[in-house]
């Protein structure tokens, strides 16, 4: 019932920039949490950094502080992730997520109910 979908992915050199979006649809769309992850081939799928949906309280992954900020969109139900000083190790699937109960922290995946598909970013060197 609820969908999840990212767009904006793309190439980007070292140090460029880059916004990523996700939609969410349903009518009955209300999570107390929404987040970013992400994951290179071979490797485990990483927090990237969260937003509380009602506080907008938001929360980053260390690597990736004072370069990447998380944030509701103007259109409803949107959120965003905004990427600057991209580095090749950025290269990942980034994936967006919402989650609706108490959760297990909003760095855990077991916090999430719902996931788009991903969409790719890819930095080049």
């Amino acid at each position: 019932q609820v969908q999840l979908v990212e767009s904006g992915g793309g190439l980007v050199q070292a140090g460029g920039s880059l916004t990523v979006s996700c939609t969410a649809s349903g009518r009955t769309f209300s999570p107390y949490r929404m987040a970013w992850f992400r994951q290179a081939p071979g490797k485990e799928r990483d927090f990237v950094g969260a937003i509380t949906w009602s506080t907008t309280n938001t929360y980053y992954k260390d690597d990736v502080k004072g370069r990447f900020t998380i944030s509701r969109g103007n259109a409803k139900n949107t959120l965003l992730l905004q990427m600057n000083s991209l580095k090749p190790e950025d290269t990942a699937v980034y994936y967006c997520a919402a989650g609706q109960g108490p959760g297990s922290g909003l760095n855990s995946p077991r916090s999430y109910n719902y996931w788009g598909q991903g969409t790719q970013v890819t930095v080049s060197s």
